[in-house]
């Protein structure tokens, strides 16, 4: 097994996909940055080169957004003979993707890292935060394939940093969640020895200015491996630093890949992930009197007994629902089970149904 490549994640199980290609006598590469639309550059086992889609190949892809490489991706290719210049002939099949739905109107997959072994949903603790978008985050995650972890940055500007911990993990049960400042560098080592280890690719995603490009140049101890940026006093929000999105390699030989700020965060067809995410409403639901209950106003509503006494909280429910309309207008035939509960008016509804009025301790609007 080639060293360079092993270094990059390279594996027998790899090796074994890629034989189809290596009879034909290509060479394996692993994307590392998208250069322009069809140019990337690529990791070779002799080296780093420029690598471009070959007509037939650009052909094929144009009829799917997600059949073109993206940084992490794993690639069939024939190298030049100065070693200068690569083409790129295929694509091996994904072991796990991060992915959003694109920004603008038409439904386009937009795959933000692809074969990642951990992705961290970086929240910075400051005006930032927002429980809501760490929620949405957390179910790409999910759908990802990917092992989710939460990073509450900037724990130096918070008061009580547990305290939101204790938060998240009441609303993201059994994922873990890690409390860093790149200021006072709290946080930082337990990461490295557990995450950053040799081989493993770790990818960073999160809004602009909740400080992914400073960790990663902690985790690089390299100050300007990416660039940074300040943020907006008023409200915490950072430009967009990262321009694009990038696979670097630690000293420690871990993978990270850097990703551009998401001020807008739609998901893409994670119906599965959504339902997986909410483990808690959906068994709750389950006993309900009637099957399709809506949870406004029938007797024998689990759901509502269960705000009623603080079981469910009424965030959670609603950032539930709302994730189910979503994936509700993209697949219009998927049947939730609180499809009337998703619609305005849902909580006053349920509010005069309840024999106590439900309220929500806090209130942030999602991005």
């Amino acid at each position: 097994m080639n060293i360079v490549l092993h270094s990059f994640g390279w594996d027998d199980a790899w090796a074994a996909a890629f034989a189809p290609h290596a009879a034909v006598g290509h060479e394996p590469a692993r994307v590392v940055v998208e250069l322009r639309r069809h140019f990337y550059a690529v990791q070779t086992a002799s080296g780093e080169v420029l690598g471009e889609l070959t007509g037939k190949f650009h052909h094929a892809a144009a009829r799917d957004a997600q059949s073109y490489p993206a940084v992490g991706d794993w690639v069939a290719v024939q190298v030049s003979a100065d070693r200068a210049r690569a083409q790129i002939h295929a694509l091996l099949p994904r072991r796990s993707r991060f992915s959003r739905q694109a920004a603008g109107e038409r439904q386009v997959e937009q795959i933000v890292a692809a074969n990642i072994d951990t992705v961290f949903l970086v929240s910075g603790l400051d005006a930032n935060y927002n429980a809501k978008r760490i929620q949405r985050f957390f179910v790409a995650a999910r759908d990802s394939g990917a092992q989710p972890v939460i990073i509450l940055n900037k724990s130096d500007l918070c008061a009580d940093p547990e305290a939101v911990r204790a938060e998240i993990e009441q609303i993201v049960p059994g994922i873990p969640v890690a409390i860093t400042s790149t200021h006072t560098r709290k946080g930082l080592k337990n990461l490295v020895e557990t995450y950053a280890l040799p081989g493993r690719t770790l990818a960073f995603v999160g809004s602009s200015g909740a400080g992914k490009s400073t960790l990663i140049n902690r985790l690089l101890k390299d100050a300007e491996a990416m660039p940074t940026g300040e943020v907006r006093e008023k409200d915490s929000k950072g430009r967009h630093t990262t321009t694009r999105r990038e696979l670097t390699q630690t000293p420690a030989g871990a993978l990270v890949i850097d990703t551009p700020g998401m001020r807008e965060f739609q998901l893409w067809d994670a119906k599965e992930a959504v339902e997986d995410a909410y483990p808690d409403i959906l068994e709750i639901a389950a006993r309900c009197r009637f099957s399709r209950c809506t949870h406004l106003t029938e007797p024998g509503c689990a759901i509502r007994a269960a705000l009623d006494t603080g079981a469910i909280a009424g965030e959670r429910l609603d950032s539930y629902f709302k994730l189910k309309a979503e994936q509700a207008a993209k697949s219009p035939t998927l049947r939730k089970p609180s499809a009337v509960a998703s619609k305005p008016g849902w909580r006053k509804k349920a509010d005069e149904a309840n024999t106590r009025p439900f309220r929500h301790r806090h209130h942030r609007e999602d991005e």
